[in-house]
C-alpha cells in the first residue's frame, strides 16, 4: 500500500512542497499520506502523517489551527499528562482530540482545516472539515477501495479509480459555474460538507461502496443555518457606533491570530471595501510595513491597481503591483483544467491565479479579503433582485412573460443607442456595459413565479434552455430542499444566506484555494472567523444594506483607517473582458471546443442553443460570455483530464 498512497500524495506536490510522507497499517489494509507546506513550527516535529502520544491516533491535517496557542494552555491546565515533541498546531490538535475527543475540540478550535484521522484502537475512520469550507475535502468509492483527498487528482491516481461523469452534478455546474457540495463532478466522490465530520468503520465503508454509493452520514459540529437563524433571532441591540467598535474589536482578533506564522505573510490588496479592511487592521497590528500584492491591467474598465496603490500608500504597506497584458492571462488558460480538477468557470480564477503567482514570489502566506459580500450584504443581486420582485412581482406571471419577450425582441442597435429610461433601469445591473446584454438579464428573471425562483434565475447561466440530456437535475441543489428559507423575514437574508451556504465555499473558496495552492502559496480568510460570521448573522439589514448600497457596518469599520474617498466607488468583479477574448484571440480555440460534432460526439450537450449563443455572441447581438465560457471550461476540462 505503500507505493500506492505515495504517487497519490505525489499528485498534491503543488499543496505541499517542503515534506511528505505516509503510515500503512497492512493488517487493517489503511493507509495515510501527507503532503507539507511548512508555516507553524519548520522542523521535524511537524512531520505527517503524525501519530499521537498515546499511540490509538493517525492524523493527517491540511490547513491551520489560529487559537493553537490558546487550546495547547487549556491543555496543560487540565489532567492531560503528555509532553510536546514540538510547536506545530497539528500537534497541538491531535493531542486535544486524543483527550477531548474529535466533536469537542473541532467545536473549540479557530481554524481552516480539512483532516483524517485514524482510531486504532476502535478501527474508526474520521474526515472533518471547518466551519465555512475553506479548506477542501473529496471522498469516494472506486474499485475495491475508498479514498480521500484535498483535490480529485490525488483520488485519480488510485489505481481503484473509476471517473464516470454524473450527469447531474454536470447540470449543477452549467447552471451556476461551480459543482456544489456534497456533489463532485464524478459518480460516487463527494464532498464533506463545511462545519461537519464523519466516522465510519471499515465495515461500513465496505458494505457501502458498492451499487450506487451515497455520502457519508455526517454530524455538524457548526451549522451555518444555526447561525444565521439564531443571528436574525436575536439581533444586535446596540447602536451603530455600538455595532462598528464591536466588529472592529472581532476582527482585530481574528486578523491578528491568524498573521501567526514561521514564514514570510502579506495580503492581497484590491482596493475594494473588505481587502483594505482586512489590511488596515493587519497595518494597525504590525509594528513592520505589511507586505501587500495586486494585479493591473490597461483597460480601465477592469483596472483596480490605482485604487489599491492608493490604500497601500495611506496605511505605509510595502507594496508591489504587477501589470499584467492580455498574454498573461491567455497563458494561463489552458492550464485552468489542471488546476481546478473538475469543471469550474468563474473568470476570476484568471486574474486571483495571477495575483497568487506574484504574491507567491515574495510571501509563503497571504491574508484575503473574501467573505465581505456575503456576511455584509455586498453583492449587487442583493440590491438587484429585491428591487425588480418588488416592482413587477405583483404583474400576472403571463404579463411578465409579455414583457420578458418584448425586452428580448428589441434590436440591440436600437437598444444601445440608450433611450433614457432604458439607461435608468439597465444601470441596476452594475458595471458599465451594453443597455442589451443588461436587459437581456432583465428578460431571463422576469418570467419567475417566486423571489426564491427570481433569484436562482439570476445565479443561473442556463435556464429552461439547459443544454443537458436531463436539464431537470439542474436544479438538485439547496434550492429544491423543502424550506431552505424558513425563519428569514426578507429576502436578502435569505440570499445571503444561500450564497453562505453555496456560492461562498463552492465557488470564491474553491477559486481562491486552488488557484493560491497550485503554487504553493496558503490563503487565510479573516472575514470567515465563525465569530465574525455569528456577529455578522445579529447585525440588522439596515446596518448591513443601506441607501441602495451594501457593506454599510464594514465600511465604518474601514473608515476608521481609510478615508471614504479612497475606497467609495462603484462595486466591481475581479474580472477579466471575456467577451471581447472569445470573439477575439481565443475565437479559434473556442470556435474548436464548440464545434457542432464535437459537441454531439461527447455525447453530453444538445448543440443547438450553445451554437445559437455563439453566434450570437460572435455578431454583437448579445453577449453570452458567462454561459459560453461555462461550457468551454467544461469541454477544456474534458479533453484534458486522464
Amino acid at each position: 500500500m505503500g507505493p500506492v498512497v505515495q504517487g497519490l500524495t505525489d499528485k498534491l506536490l503543488h499543496r505541499g512542497p517542503d515534506d511528505g510522507g505516509h503510515w500503512v497499517d497492512p493488517d487493517q489494509g489503511v493507509a495515510l499520506g501527507h503532503r507539507r507546506l511548512a508555516i507553524i513550527d519548520l522542523s521535524q516535529e511537524g512531520h505527517q502523517p503524525m501519530v499521537s502520544r498515546c499511540g490509538r491516533y493517525v492524523l493527517v491535517f491540511n490547513g491551520e489551527i489560529y487559537n493553537f496557542q490558546g487550546l495547547r494552555q487549556r491543555l496543560e491546565a487540565t489532567s492531560w499528562d503528555g509532553g510536546w515533541r514540538g510547536a506545530s498546531d497539528t500537534e497541538v490538535l491531535l493531542e486535544a482530540i486524543a483527550f477531548w475527543g474529535v466533536e469537542e475540540t473541532l467545536k473549540q478550535s479557530i481554524g481552516m482545516f480539512a483532516f483524517a484521522l485514524w482510531d486504532r484502537q476502535r478501527r474508526l475512520l474520521y474526515l472533518g472539515r471547518d466551519r465555512l469550507g475553506e479548506k477542501p475535502l473529496y471522498y469516494g468509492w472506486g474499485k475495491g477501495a475508498f479514498f480521500f483527498g484535498s483535490e480529485l487528482k490525488a483520488l485519480g491516481a488510485h489505481p481503484g479509480w473509476r471517473g464516470d461523469i454524473s450527469p447531474g452534478a454536470l447540470a449543477l455546474f452549467v447552471r451556476f459555474n461551480y459543482v456544489p457540495a456534497p456533489y463532485s463532478i464524478y459518480e460516487g466522490v463527494f464532498k464533506l460538507s463545511p462545519g461537519a465530520f464523519a466516522c465510519v468503520s471499515l465495515e461500513w465503508l465496505r458494505d457501502n461502496g458498492g451499487g450506487q454509493p451515497t455520502p457519508l452520514p455526517e454530524k455538524s459540529y457548526w451549522s451555518a443555518r444555526t447561525a444565521a437563524l439564531a443571528g436574525v433571532g436575536s439581533p444586535f441591540a446596540g447602536t451603530a457606533k455600538e455595532a462598528t467598535a464591536a466588529l472592529d474589536s472581532l476582527l482585530r482578533d481574528a486578523v491578528r491570530q491568524q498573521m501567526v506564522a514561521d514564514v514570510p505573510l502579506g495580503a492581497f490588496l484590491s482596493g475594494g471595501i473588505d481587502s483594505s479592511t482586512i489590511v488596515a487592521l493587519m497595518q494597525a497590528q504590525s509594528s513592520l510595513p505589511v507586505r501587500t500584492f495586486t494585479i493591473g491591467v490597461d483597460r480601465e474598465d477592469y483596472n483596480e491597481a490605482r485604487h489599491a496603490r492608493a490604500v497601500a500608500q495611506h496605511l505605509g504597506t510595502q507594496h508591489t503591483e504587477l501589470y499584467v497584458t492580455p498574454e498573461d492571462a491567455l497563458a494561463v488558460i489552458p492550464d485552468l483544467p489542471e488546476l481546478y480538477d473538475e469543471p469550474f468557470a468563474d473568470p476570476s480564477q484568471v486574474p486571483t491565479f495571477l495575483v497568487s503567482k506574484l504574491t507567491r514570489r515574495h510571501v509563503t502566506v497571504s491574508l484575503s479579503g473574501d467573505g465581505g459580500d456575503e456576511l455584509f450584504g455586498g453583492y449587487n443581486r442583493y440590491f438587484l433582485a429585491t428591487s425588480i420582485w418588488k416592482r413587477c412581482g405583483w404583474l400576472p406571471p403571463k404579463l411578465r412573460q409579455c414583457l420578458a419577450s418584448g425586452l428580448t425582441s428589441l434590436p440591440a442597435s436600437f437598444v444601445d443607442r440608450g433611450p433614457g429610461w432604458l439607461s435608468a433601469q439597465a444601470g441596476k445591473f452594475g458595471r458599465a456595459g451594453r443597455l442589451s446584454d443588461k436587459l437581456n438579464k432583465l428578460a431571463a428573471i422576469l418570467p419567475a413565479s417566486s423571489p426564491e425562483e427570481l433569484y436562482l434565475n439570476l445565479s443561473s447561466n442556463w435556464g429552461g434552455d439547459l443544454p443537458l440530456v436531463d436539464p431537470a437535475q439542474g436544479r438538485l441543489s439547496i434550492f429544491s430542499e423543502p424550506g431552505w428559507g424558513e425563519g428569514f423575514s426578507s429576502f436578502p437574508e435569505k440570499m445571503m444566506y444561500l450564497d453562505m451556504l453555496s456560492y461562498l465555499p463552492d465557488d470564491i473558496l474553491v477559486k481562491v484555494d486552488r488557484a493560491a495552492m497550485s503554487v504553493s502559496l496558503e490563503t487565510r480568510v479573516p472575514l470567515l472567523d465563525h465569530r465574525v460570521c455569528e456577529f455578522a448573522w445579529k447585525i440588522p439589514l439596515h446596518m448591513k444594506i443601506r441607501n441602495g448600497q451594501g457593506k454599510w457596518l464594514l465600511r465604518q469599520v474601514l473608515y476608521r483607517y481609510v478615508p471614504a474617498e479612497l475606497v467609495e466607488r462603484p462595486k466591481r468583479g475581479f474580472d477579466i473582458p471575456i467577451d471581447a477574448w472569445i470573439r477575439g484571440p481565443l475565437r479559434e480555440w473556442a470556435e474548436a471546443l464548440l464545434d457542432e460534432r464535437r459537441l454531439r460526439d461527447g455525447g453530453l450537450f444538445e448543440p443547438a442553443p450553445i451554437r445559437r449563443r455563439w453566434a450570437e455572441h460572435l455578431t454583437g447581438k448579445s453577449n453570452w460570455q458567462a454561459s459560453l465560457w461555462n461550457v468551454l471550461m467544461f469541454q477544456s476540462w474534458l479533453e484534458a483530464r486522464p
